[in-house]
């Protein structure tokens, strides 16, 4: 790799950790710190699949905190996590 090369590459990975502080961020943001495509991120907007702010109906904006519960939720549990509540739940029935 060519020094220039590694100067960008480390100058964007700085911008990307950069983005995960900011609690705000723009439609241009929220695509370098999800990786989704601006395209993909208006159509989500415009389905209300994903939490926005629109003030004055100009300029789209996104909490990240909220983007980033967005991300997580439905998440599929583990062989071993459904494995423990089976458990869990064979348990109390016992008990019952």
């Amino acid at each position: 790799m060519e020094k220039n090369e590694i100067i960008l590459y480390k100058l964007s990975r700085i911008e990307k950790y950069i983005f995960g502080l900011k609690e705000i961020l723009n439609v241009e943001e929220l695509s370098d710190y999800t990786g989704f495509k601006k395209s993909y991120i208006y159509k989500l907007v415009h389905s209300n699949l994903i939490p926005y702010s629109k003030p004055n109906n100009k300029v789209l904006f996104f909490d990240r905190k909220k983007i980033d519960d967005w991300l997580l939720s439905n998440s599929s549990r583990s062989l071993a996590e459904i494995k423990a509540q089976s458990l869990e739940l064979s348990f109390k029935n016992k008990k019952a």
